[in-house]
């Protein structure tokens, strides 16, 4: 292989190189875009988690306190929660 011939490889695979690091930050570029509401629920959660943490306990002493209205509660929640499946289910058959 001659110098000519070796310095036109190198410059066509250093060409090849810069344009997988273009097509590599375009593609960056747009999976940021398409998980940016993701990442900022997640960082929202995030934020929450000494509020959740001391929500938590609250609710541990207040249903130590009064087991019968925590069940009273979780049972209109999975009511309401069953009724909406149902509605939501009825409507998309339609």
């Amino acid at each position: 292989m001659s110098r000519r011939e070796r310095e036109a490889r190198i410059h066509e695979l250093l060409n090849q190189v810069q344009q997988q690091r273009l097509d590599l930050s375009a593609d960056s570029r747009d999976w940021l875009t398409s998980t940016a509401q993701y990442d900022r629920g997640w960082l929202t959660l995030i934020g929450m988690r000494r509020y959740l943490a001391i929500g938590s306990s609250a609710l541990a002493i207040w249903s130590i306190r009064s087991p019968n209205r925590l069940l009273r509660w979780a049972k209109r929640g999975f009511g309401v929660w069953s009724t909406w499946r149902m509605i939501k289910s009825t409507l998309n058959t339609r």
